[in-house]
């Protein structure tokens, strides 16, 4: 690994609006490069739109989704990153020849698209395939990993990427601020977002504790420092749907320290230096090398005996709901 400034942005989409929300990519992209970023990481669905997803028919889904990387939303990307000189991540819904939709996150580098990758752990629609397996990539002497959201729940994923050879793994999401029977949790109050610049200490109160940054912090430092990888963490912020997001984009570093990080009430990003030293020194390389692959049999076996892997949130999604899911 080598130096890097890489940056993790947070903002508002528009539901079903890329132009919109890749001229806010192309924004936020250009104020990273400003500080000296290499790549801007962008969260989960910043193209097309997240939430919202799950009240689509399918046909809507595939009218929204688009080939990766020859559609016009990657050409875009690849024409931001041209012009600005950096690297720039985004994720948008696929679809492919066979007919079958996913859950994408594409990189795409002043030269063009250099990785993509597929969410293993879709939700948001049960027409979205999930995604075949783990993604390393190196780029300019850094190898980086894709893992979006829930994916990152799971610590055999980031696990899985560490010893692929990652060394930063991006983690886009679009999280937080959810329906939730964990205490201190649940979703915040529209009004309060809309009352933002008149009573932002409100807002920024349900942002900074267990609704957004106090439940990250339960778990998401423990992902970096037990792997000693950088992750960047990326998503959105204000309204989604039927939902407001906090934000709090933010770098940590292989020891689970958080390098930098956001605490706007809106669009933002934010640049860190991430160093081979940090890398090197970090404890997390030792546990891997500590590890005993002959006593882990169990990590592979299904649990309970004969169980089949379902994903949910904790929240309902509309395609569970009485009336029936999308068609």
């Amino acid at each position: 690994m080598r130096d890097v400034r890489v940056a993790a942005a947070q903002f508002e989409h528009c539901d079903n609006d890329k132009a919109n929300n890749l001229g806010r990519i192309e924004d936020l992209a250009r104020r990273a490069v400003g500080q000296g970023a290499e790549l801007v990481s962008f969260h989960e669905c910043s193209i097309t739109g997240y939430t919202f997803l799950q009240t689509l028919r399918r046909t809507q889904l595939v009218e929204l989704a688009e080939k990766v990387p020859e559609g016009p939303s990657t050409r875009a990307l690849h024409d931001i990153a041209r012009a600005l000189g950096t690297v720039v991540a985004a994720g948008l819904i696929e679809k492919d020849d066979d007919g079958r939709l996913w859950k994408c996150y594409v990189v795409v580098a002043p030269s063009g698209p250099i990785a993509k990758y597929h969410k293993l752990h879709p939700f948001i629609h049960p027409d979205i395939t999930p995604g075949l397996g783990h993604l390393v990539f190196e780029h300019e002497g850094v190898k980086y990993g894709i893992l979006i959201c829930y994916d990152n729940n799971l610590p055999e994923n980031v696990r899985a990427t560490a010893l692929m050879g990652a060394e930063v793994i991006l983690m886009p999401h679009v999280t937080g601020c959810t329906p939730s029977t964990m205490p201190g949790r649940g979703s915040v109050d529209r009004a309060l977002w809309d009352a933002r610049e008149r009573d932002p200490v409100r807002l920024r109160q349900e942002f900074q504790g267990p609704k957004g940054r106090g439940w990250l912090m339960r778990w998401l430092p423990a992902r970096c420092w037990e792997n000693g990888v950088f992750g960047v963490f990326s998503n959105a912020v204000g309204v989604d749907h039927d939902t407001v997001k906090p934000g709090l984009a933010m770098i940590l570093d292989p020891h689970g320290e958080v390098l930098v990080e956001s605490g706007a009430l809106g669009d933002d990003v934010v640049v860190g230096l991430l160093t081979a030293k940090a890398y090197e020194e970090a404890s997390g390389r030792r546990y891997l090398r500590a590890r005993r692959p002959e006593l882990y049999g169990k990590l592979v076996e299904p649990h309970p005996p004969g169980h089949k892997p379902v994903t949910s949130p904790g929240w309902r999604l509309a395609y569970r709901a009485e009336e029936g899911r999308p068609t």
